[in-house]
C-alpha cells in the first residue's frame, strides 16, 4: 500500500486523497514544490502530507485532476467540467515545462472551439464556473465565456446590447439560437407584457439560472453596472433576474442567513437597477410599474441612495396610484410599510404645494389616503403616533370632507379598545370638525368610542358652522327683497335704456314694465273702491255695477 499510495492531501478542509507522489508530481510543478518542501520539513520519514485550500471546485475538481494523472495524461472534456480543469491546471501548473501536451494545453484547445459552443454549452460553463469564481476570473475564462454568451445574444435580437438605449426596443423579443432556423411566430402580447418594465427578452428566463457574481461581471463587461447603466433591456433583466432570485428557495429560506446572504450578493444588482428606472423614470415606467420595482429590490440590500431615488420618482406620480400600490408589506413586524407612505405623501406635497393649480391633484390623494387609512386602521401593530403622523402628513386643503378619516379613525378605535383617554383624544386632533357632514357629526355625538369633549367640541363647531350658513341665507334674503323694491321703481327714473340691453335683458325690462303697470292700476282700483264707500245718495244701480265691473 506504502508504494501505491505515498501521498495524503487534504483539500480545502473537506476530503483527503491518498495518491502516488511520482504520478501526480509528473504533471504538477506545484505539487513537485510542495511535496519537496514537506519531505525537507519531515526528513523524508512516512507519508509525505499536503494541505490545499481553496482549491478551485474543492475536492470534485481536484478528483479531476487525479484523473487525469492517473490515465496518463488524458481525460474526457465537456463543457460541463473544462473549466474546473483548466482553472485546476493554472493553480498546479500543469504546463508544457512540466510535460508535454499537459493539462493546461489541452483545455487551452479545447476552449478555443468556444465560438462553435451552442447557447445550453455555454450557460453550462458558466454556471461551473461559480464555484472557481476567483481563479476562472483572474485568468479571463469568465470574460471570454460572458463575451461569446453576449454574441450569442446580439446574434439573435433585434437590439445589440452593447448600445446603450433610454428607449424601448421595437422588436422586443427575436429568437432563441437553439430555434433560430425556424420561422418567428406572431404571437399576441397582452398589454401588460408590453410595457417596457414588463417586457421580457427570449434570455431572460435562461440566464436566471446563474449566480449574481457572474451576473454581475456581465454588467460589467457591458460597462453598465452600477451609475453607468443607460440601457432599459438590461434594466428589465435585471429587474426580472431579481425578482426570480427572490422566488428561489434558497433565498426565502426559512433561515435568516439566507436572507442575509442574499442581501449582500443581490445589493449590487439591484441598485444598478434602480439607477437605470430613475434614468428613464416616468417615461417607461407606470407609477404602478414603479410600485413592482419597489416589491421587487426592497428585500435585495437596496442601497440608501438608490432607494431615495426610487421613492422620489414613486412620490412625484402619487395621484396616479391605487390603494393596491399603497399596501406594501412592512418588515418590521408591521402588515404595512406605512412609514414609506408617509415619505411618498410628503415628497408629493413639497413637490405640489407651490403649484396652484395642482389642488385636484392634492384632493386626489387625499381621497387615496383617507382609503389607506380605512385598510390600515385594523392593524394591531399600527402606533397611535404612525396613525396621527400619516393623517397629517396632507394639507387641510387636500380635503373638502372629512368623513374619511373619521371612518378610519372610528375603526382604528375600535380595534385598539385598550386605548388610554389621552390616546383617543390625541388620535381625534387629525379631525377638522368644521368639514364634517352633519351625519358623520352626529355619529360622532352619538359613538361612545369618542371622548365626551371631543363631541361637544364637533357639536359646537357644527352649530357655528349652521350659524354662518344662517347668516348668509338671511343677507342672500335682504339682497333679494332690495331687488324687489329696485324693480318697483317707475321706469321713468331709470337710466338704462333698452336699445343698449340684448335679447335677453330687453325681455326682463318688459317684464318689469308690465308688473309696474299692474301695480299701478291694482292702487287706482283700491282707491275708487273707497270713494265709492263713502258716496251717500244712490246712483244708478248699473252706474255702479259698471265701476265694480271696471275694478
Amino acid at each position: 500500500m506504502h508504494e501505491l499510495c505515498d501521498l495524503k492531501v487534504l483539500v480545502n478542509g473537506q476530503h483527503t486523497f491518498l495518491l502516488h507522489e511520482k504520478t501526480i508530481c509528473s504533471f504538477s510543478g506545484r505539487m513537485k514544490k510542495m511535496v519537496k518542501q514537506e519531505r525537507k520539513r519531515s526528513q523524508g520519514n512516512g507519508w509525505a502530507a499536503l494541505k490545499m485550500m481553496e482549491f478551485p471546485g474543492g475536492p470534485g475538481g481536484f478528483e479531476l485532476v487525479s484523473r487525469f494523472c492517473y490515465n496518463g495524461g488524458s481525460i474526457a472534456m465537456s463543457p460541463a467540467n473544462v473549466c474546473a480543469l483548466h482553472c485546476s491546471a493554472i493553480l498546479l501548473e500543469m504546463t508544457e515545462e512540466v510535460a508535454t501536451c499537459n493539462l493546461l494545453r489541452q483545455t487551452e484547445t479545447f476552449l478555443e472551439g468556444l465560438f462553435y459552443w451552442t447557447w445550453s454549452e455555454i450557460l453550462t460553463a458558466l454556471k461551473s464556473c461559480e464555484t472557481l469564481f476567483p481563479t476562472a476570473d483572474s485568468s479571463g475564462l469568465v470574460y471570454k465565456l460572458i463575451s461569446s454568451l453576449l454574441e450569442k445574444i446580439s446574434a439573435n435580437s433585434g437590439t445589440p446590447l452593447t448600445s446603450a438605449t433610454l428607449c424601448p426596443s421595437s422588436s422586443s423579443s427575436s429568437s432563441s439560437p437553439e430555434t433560430s432556423g425556424l420561422m418567428r411566430s406572431s404571437s399576441t402580447k397582452t398589454s401588460e407584457a408590453s410595457k417596457p418594465c414588463f417586457g421580457r427578452e427570449w434570455w431572460f428566463d435562461d440566464l436566471t439560472i446563474l449566480s449574481p457574481t457572474i451576473i454581475e461581471k456581465m454588467m460589467k463587461c457591458l460597462g453598465a453596472y452600477g451609475t453607468d447603466n443607460r440601457n432599459l433591456i438590461l434594466t428589465r433583466f435585471l429587474l426580472y433576474y431579481l425578482k426570480a432570485a427572490g422566488q428561489k428557495p434558497s433565498f426565502c429560506g426559512s433561515g435568516g442567513g439566507n436572507h442575509g446572504q442574499g442581501k449582500v450578493e443581490y445589493g449590487g444588482l439591484a441598485d444598478t437597477a434602480v439607477y437605470g428606472v430613475a434614468l428613464m423614470g416616468r417615461t417607461a415606467f407606470s407609477c404602478r410599474g414603479l410600485f413592482w420595482v419597489l416589491r421587487v429590490v426592497s428585500g435585495m440590500g437596496l442601497g440608501r441612495d438608490c432607494r431615495q431615488k426610487l421613492e422620489m420618482l414613486m412620490g412625484l406620480m402619487l395621484d396616479q396610484a391605487t390603494l393596491d400600490d399603497l399596501l406594501v408589506s412592512g418588515h418590521n413586524g408591521g402588515a404595512y410599510d406605512v412609514n414609506l407612505v408617509v415619505r411618498l405623501v410628503r415628497i408629493f406635497v413639497g413637490a405640489e404645494e407651490s403649484n396652484a393649480s395642482s389642488l385636484q391633484r392634492m384632493k386626489k390623494v387625499g381621497r387615496l389616503i383617507d382609503k389607506y387609512l380605512g385598510e390600515i386602521s385594523p392593524d394591531q401593530s399600527l402606533k397611535v403616533s404612525k396613525f396621527l403622523e400619516l393623517a397629517e402628513s396632507l394639507p387641510d386643503s387636500a380635503r373638502d370632507c372629512f368623513d374619511g378619516v373619521y371612518r378610519a379613525l372610528d375603526i382604528y378605535l375600535e380595534s385598539h379598545p385598550t386605548l388610554f383617554i389621552e390616546e383617543q383624544t390625541r388620535l381625534s386632533r387629525c379631525l377638522n370638525y368644521e368639514k364634517l357632514t352633519l351625519e358623520a357629526c352626529k355619529d360622532l355625538a352619538k359613538n361612545r368610542r369618542i371622548p365626551p369633549g371631543i363631541a361637544v367640541q364637533a357639536l359646537a363647531s357644527q352649530q357655528s358652522k349652521l350659524q354662518i350658513r344662517t347668516n348668509v341665507g338671511d343677507r342672500h334674503g335682504t339682497v333679494q327683497k332690495l331687488r324687489r323694491v329696485k324693480c318697483a321703481v317707475p321706469v321713468e327714473h331709470k337710466k338704462a335704456s333698452p336699445k343698449l340691453l340684448d335679447e335677453k335683458e330687453e325681455l326682463k325690462f318688459n317684464l318689469q314694465r308690465m308688473q309696474n303697470r299692474v301695480m299701478e292700476l291694482e292702487k287706482v282700483c283700491r282707491e275708487m273702491k273707497g270713494q265709492m264707500s263713502k258716496m251717500v245718495n244712490n246712483k244708478s244701480y248699473n252706474n255702479s255695477r259698471g265701476v265694480s265691473r271696471l275694478c
